[in-house]
């Protein structure tokens, strides 16, 4: 596939990297001979970049091999046009083969710019580094690298039985694409999980360089379109055209020739073009399709490139991969002295790069098949969104490569000079942020009878002495019958509201500018439970008492079963939010965040897998909604109008069934409309069987769609863990605020330590006085730069 979007990553950091020294120093353990005593035979299905390269290297490894390779196409036929390798992956090459990397090297284009082009003004941001040559002579330079080290390859031939081919074989690579007979072949064994996408494109190219990568949207009649182009050759360029399946078919293309598709193509994006034509090479529109696979080896037989894997092109091409699993297999084959271990140690290398990969390319991959929810963002703004979109280039990275660019972003965003996006203000009416930093609520079990004591004033008078601007406590029970655990801290007494005083006195006091907000739950069929250490959502051994929830579900089996709550109840409880509001407010909390998430009590009402109900709570979402809403408008009633109030949402329950991300936009619209000043986007745990999309700020997208669908402010939480992540999501107009915990567990003053990373001592940090000889960072040791993965002598 080809690439269209930045470079995924600023620094080295692939498993070819990581075993660097051993590759380097290892000893050259030749592949193993079968029994007979005959040469080891290697079998290569599909001649992509990928076998080809694979079949070199292993060869070159050992001339005495017999490598052959089948290929059902002419030497002259391939698909598409251009491919783009990174530095990372030429530096592999050039260790592992030199005679390839000055073949590539002589015959590689080479640019650093992207030019994105919105509502017809042109951004262009430097630094990036790419290098593509024609996918047709990148596979002329690979026949006649296996040719010249003695590979067999039989062109416009099928490769004989799997079977066959197994048993006749010591080793046999698949690298027959990602429609891999041989895959489905053992779907069993590979147990292939394969995904379509709602955009379709279509793979063109143009008789002229463009002078960068080139980004643009047309905004037509039918919805958005989108032109990703870069440049392949001194006089061509790839040029991919991209747009909604929706799009697509009202534009009418589904009934359109590959002629007249490229002809229409070539006058929306006329522009960019310069009137230039298109043309194809038998392209089709089609759409992309994410192949992932449990297995990748099945005895001698091992998956390699899109036969094991896919990526989204938009952030590098399938060609890399491919590249880099056959440089990863080599080195396997080459350091282990049988077959199965060196399989073995393949995919335990390359399964996690090809993981982070696939996790950056859905990312970016969403982000294109959204691109209609930013194109009203300022241009700047909307470049850099681009630019971000997978996660892999960030804001500091890009400010490496592009300090003009970045700079104007910022400046365009607000910031002061020298101030990064994450100490720029937010006020939620009359409340002013001095920063974007939350410390995300955090149950410590750790009360008594309800009463917080010394551990939460130490525990959250140090996250406001660190500098975040708002520090949450944990879920706050409003009864006792709605406590989680018995070491769960409530609001529903006078005792515990004294206490709570004395937390917010000292934050006030001690590290003035710090706002302290309290969340106030009800545990729902989630209660009596015992303390997380002792055993997470497992009942109390003795001791129980009883729990309630929209509907008479146990939350696991195990679990106790909630009794269905009466109306009588939902008043009742509605009043106890109440009262603990009243008393939060004299308690001195400066914001209010009601928990509707993660399966307590208003957020069982929510989903509809929690809540079977057949009154007026329950059924549509409207109704399901109702309880919360009016639990909302009670507790706001009390709350004074000068504080905000925020909600926090499960905006998907990761199970069949649940609540969506399309309901989740409904939810916080109603909110929205019912006063909440800000939605704190969350996910899950609603349910025990759900199956969470785990990876690094992976709850964000849902924040991002709510943010711009609703256009209400939200607050990202998971797995957000640097800095850096905050300023680009915050930059990028993904989110408005960043709430941060296990960060904030290990390092309480996390963005004091930011604030002397990045240089910065502005009014968007508070360093308390005693604290201010540690606001210099402090000297680190140097770090060796690892070797590339494979080397080889001539």
């Amino acid at each position: 596939m080809p690439t269209s979007g930045a470079p995924a990553s600023g620094a080295r950091g692939s498993g070819q990297d990581a075993a660097a020294a051993r590759a380097r120093s290892a000893t050259d353990h030749p592949y193993p001979p079968a029994a007979t005593g005959r040469s080891p035979r290697i079998a290569v299905i599909g001649g992509g970049p990928g076998g080809l390269y694979a079949a070199a290297l292993l060869k070159r490894l050992d001339p005495g091999r017999e490598v052959t390779v089948w290929e059902r196409n002419a030497p002259d036929e391939t698909f598409g046009f251009g491919v783009v390798l990174s530095d990372e992956t030429l530096g592999g090459i050039e260790h592992a083969d030199p005679v390839v990397f000055e073949a590539l090297r002589r015959d590689f284009v080479r640019w650093d710019d992207i030019d994105i082009v919105h509502r017809g003004t042109r951004h262009t941001s430097g630094g990036h580094g790419f290098a593509a040559l024609g996918r047709h002579r990148l596979l002329e330079i690979l026949h006649t690298r296996c040719q010249d080290l003695g590979v067999r390859i039989d062109f416009r031939a099928e490769a004989p039985p799997i079977d066959r081919l197994r048993a006749d074989h010591d080793l046999v690579i698949a690298a027959d694409g990602v429609h891999s007979t041989t895959r489905e072949r053992y779907a069993d064994v590979f147990r292939p999980r394969i995904t379509g996408h709602r955009c379709r494109y279509i793979w063109l190219a143009a008789d002229f360089a463009f002078d960068a990568f080139r980004f643009e949207i047309a905004e037509t009649e039918h919805g958005v379109m989108q032109l990703h182009g870069y440049p392949y050759a001194p006089d061509a360029s790839t040029v991919i055209v991209e747009m909604r399946e929706e799009v697509w078919q009202a534009a009418g293309f589904a009934g359109t020739d590959p002629r007249e598709s490229t002809e229409r193509c070539a006058k929306i994006f006329a522009e960019a073009l310069g009137g230039r034509p298109l043309r194809s090479n038998n392209s089709a529109w089609t759409t992309f399709r994410t192949v992932v696979n449990d297995r990748w080896s099945h005895g001698n037989l091992v998956l390699l490139g899109d036969a094991a894997h896919t990526a989204h092109f938009s952030i590098g091409s399938g060609t890399k991969l491919a590249v880099e699993d056959a440089l990863a297999l080599a080195a396997c084959l080459r350091e282990q002295p049988d077959v199965p271990t060196a399989l073995s140690a393949y995919e335990a290398e390359r399964k996690p790069v090809v993981a982070s990969t696939q996790r950056a390319a859905r990312a970016s991959l969403e982000w294109f098949e959204d691109l209609d929810r930013y194109r009203d963002q300022p241009s700047r703004q909307f470049a850099f969104n681009l630019l971000t979109r997978s996660r892999r280039v960030t804001h500091d990275n890009l400010r490496l490569r592009d300090a003009h660019f970045t700079g104007s972003v910022e400046r365009e965003f607000g910031c002061p000079p020298g101030t990064p996006p994450m100490f720029t203000p937010l006020r939620l009416r009359g409340l002013t942020l001095r920063n974007r930093v939350v410390v995300s609520p955090m149950d410590m079990y750790s009360a008594t009878d309800g009463v917080p004591g010394d551990f939460h004033l130490v525990h959250l008078g140090a996250r406001a002495l660190g500098g975040a601007a708002l520090v949450m406590t944990e879920m706050v029970c409003v009864s006792e019958q709605g406590r989680i655990t018995p070491g769960c801290a409530g609001l529903y007494t006078g005792r515990q509201a004294e206490a709570w005083r004395r937390v917010t006195d000292f934050v006030h006091r001690q590290a003035p500018g710090t706002a302290i907000g309290v969340q106030l739950g009800h545990s729902g069929r989630k209660g009596s439970t015992r303390l997380m250490w002792e055993g997470i959502d497992e009942p109390l051994p003795t001791g129980n008492w009883p729990i309630v929830a929209p509907s008479p579900l146990p939350y696991r089996p195990g679990s106790q079963r909630p009794r269905e709550l009466s109306r009588a109840q939902l008043t009742d409880i509605r009043e106890q939010f109440t009262s603990s509001a009243w008393r939060a407010a004299r308690a001195g909390f400066d914001l209010l965040e009601l928990h509707c998430a993660h399966g307590y009590l208003l957020s069982g009402f929510l989903s509809p897998l929690t809540n079977h109900r057949t009154d007026a709570y329950g059924g549509s979402l409207d109704r399901r909604l109702r309880f919360p809403l009016e639990v909302f408008d009670a507790v706001r009633s009390v709350w004074p109008a000068e504080r905000p109030m925020t909600v926090r949402v499960s905006a998907t329950d990761w199970a069949e069934g649940g609540t969506t991300a399309e309901d989740a936009v409904e939810i916080a619209r109603a909110f929205a409309a019912h006063g909440a000043d800000a939605i704190d986007v969350s996910t899950g745990q609603v349910v025990s069987d759900e199956q969470p999309d785990f990876g690094r700020s992976y709850q964000t997208p849902f924040a991002d769609r709510i943010r711009h669908e609703v256009r209400v402010p939200v607050i990202a939480v998971g797995a957000i863990s640097s800095w850096d992540d905050v300023n680009s999501l915050i930059l990028a107009g993904r989110t408005d605020l960043c709430a941060l915990a296990r960060p904030h567990l290990y390092d309480p003053h996390w963005t004091l330590h930011a604030a002397a990373e990045q240089s910065y001592e502005g009014p968007g940090i508070h360093w308390p006085t005693p604290y201010r000889a540690g606001s210099r960072r402090p000297q680190t040791g140097r770090a060796d730069t690892p070797k590339p993965r494979l080397s080889l002598g001539d």
